[in-house]
């Protein structure tokens, strides 16, 4: 399969498009490959699902466990990620 050829700044403001493709992407500057992205789709296989199934059961349970809302989980997630933020600045 022949490799799509972008330029390094074409690669960057489209990613989210390059995300999404089928096959690998060289990137080049100045004409030259400095790179390639090959993507990789994620695995739907019913094992992986299955997974994902049991993991948010075992999250309802623990929020009813608790008391706690699924509101309050969010807004305690984003208040870490800020602290977190202010942290590395």
């Amino acid at each position: 399969m022949q490799a799509l050829k972008v330029g390094v700044r074409e690669f960057r403001e489209r990613l989210t498009t390059f995300l999404e493709a089928s096959g690998p992407v060289a990137i080049t500057r100045h004409g030259a490959t400095v790179g390639y992205y090959i993507p990789a789709h994620p695995s739907k296989d019913s094992a992986h699902l299955a997974a994902l199934r049991t993991a948010a059961a075992q999250l309802d349970a623990l929020l009813v466990a608790s008391g706690a809302t699924e509101e309050e989980l969010v807004n305690e997630f984003k208040e870490a990620r800020r602290s977190r933020r202010k942290v590395r600045t």
